[in-house]
């Protein structure tokens, strides 16, 4: 669950490369599910949109290992329930899913003007500036970048979402700002990701 999308979050969301349905907006609530094997996410999402037809699918994306899909709606009780169908179609629970791992993070200050040219070289917007400090931060599953880049901002409002990464092997975030305001965020981070009950890793 990412409850009460951000401002920049809910933006990243509603991207071309990222929502092939329907974008979300600031203030929605989405859920998330990454699965393997892959095409298992057409089953999810099969059940998720009869359940609650009132819920919009954002993404669905099949990779070559994982399913993803991410689902949103103004009403949260709308999302919780299209959750629960999608746990009771599949005979698992809440608590079934893998806890995330943190893998690395890294807060960089002031970063070089070159550093951030070639950071920058496929970014359209969102763009880290020379002199900014820029907090990156790996964890698995990827799903979970959601969860801290929405949180990041909730706590900093003044950081920039560079990017985040949300589907593969890991989830990736690239947030820039004063030292004082990623620092802030790296702390939110980890702390929200340590509270997230599920199964520890194989």
């Amino acid at each position: 669950m990412v409850n009460d999308l951000q401002r920049q979050f809910a933006a990243y969301m509603g991207t071309p490369t990222r929502a092939r349905g329907y974008p979300p907006y600031e203030g929605d609530h989405a859920l998330i599910v990454e699965v393997s094997p892959a095409l298992a996410i057409e089953r999810v999402i099969d059940l998720a949109l009869r359940a609650v037809p009132a819920v919009q699918p954002g993404i669905l994306y099949v990779e070559r290992q994982f399913g993803v899909l991410e689902i949103h709606s103004q009403d949260l009780d709308d999302v919780v329930r299209a959750g629960e169908a999608i746990l009771a179609g599949t005979g698992n629970k809440a608590n079934d899913q893998l806890r995330p791992r943190v893998l690395y993070h890294d807060v960089i200050e002031n970063i070089t003007d070159q550093h951030t040219v070639i950071l920058n070289r496929n970014r359209q917007a969102s763009m880290v500036m020379p002199g900014e400090s820029l907090l990156v931060y790996e964890m698995t599953p990827a799903l979970f970048a959601a969860v801290a880049a929405n949180e990041a901002e909730r706590v900093s409002p003044g950081i920039t979402l560079v990017d985040v990464q949300m589907i593969g092997a890991a989830g990736r975030l690239y947030i820039s700002g004063t030292t004082e305001d990623v620092t802030l965020a790296r702390d939110r981070i980890t702390k929200v990701l340590d509270g997230i009950e599920g199964r520890e890793h194989g």
